[in-house]
């Protein structure tokens, strides 16, 4: 079995592995830390077996990388692993295509417990959810922007993550070492696909997927 964590907290990685490994030793685990290593693994290695993923990721917003993911490779099972515990964030994760969700102050037994439900084709929730979970608000407005962020390639999935952090077009052609046109042809495309006219409305669109609370 080849598992693949991504998380961008050394310690956290290798205590993940650990539990990991206590309930699976034959497992093979790889690791990434930032939504660009997640791609590129993804796009240049064999597909893994199962993705244990952190959501605060360099090169994400909140939930965009599990949206994209889930969009561009729709049989990989994916667990969210996380700091964040509120019920309404962990329904979000589950809409969202998880099939799992291990809150970080877990008990290291819910791990394999989880791996192994979910590779079973089960949902895993943490046991101590309330039995009714409120609907979130948010749900229609952020189910819509996902299927906006699905119709992206790849690479201009990366250009707006880095549109979100305020990235020039220039500053962008340079990391992804391509030219600035492409950047501009990939900028046009993007807007066309989300539904905007600028960057400011690319960002506050992305926006709706963060995980903290937004404010007004």
């Amino acid at each position: 079995m080849n598992i693949l964590i991504v998380d961008d907290h050394p310690l956290f990685r290798h205590a993940l592995i650990q539990a990991v490994r206590y309930s699976f030793p034959q497992a093979q685990i790889h690791e990434t830390a930032a939504v660009n290593e997640f791609y590129e693994r993804l796009e240049n290695g064999p597909e893994p077996d199962l993705v244990l993923l952190d959501l605060n990721l360099p090169g994400a917003s909140g939930f965009s990388a599990l949206v994209h993911v889930r969009a561009q490779y729709p049989s990989l099972p994916i667990i969210v692993v996380s700091a964040h515990e509120d019920s309404s964030i962990i329904q979000r994760a589950i809409a969202h295509g998880a099939m799992g969700y291990i809150p970080k102050s877990a008990h290291p037994s819910h791990i394999g417990e989880a791996i192994r439900h979910v590779l079973e084709g089960d949902i895993w929730l943490p046991p101590n959810l309330p039995a009714n979970m409120n609907f979130d608000p948010r749900a229609a407005e952020e189910t819509a922007l996902a299927e906006r962020i699905q119709s992206l390639t790849p690479q201009q999935f990366r250009v707006l993550m880095m549109v979100a952090e305020g990235l020039l077009n220039k500053q962008i052609a340079y990391e992804l070492e391509v030219s600035e046109a492409t950047i501009k042809a990939h900028v046009t495309a993007i807007f066309r696909k989300l539904g905007v006219q600028n960057r400011t409305q690319a960002v506050l669109a992305i926006s709706a997927l963060n995980i903290e609370e937004r404010r007004v």
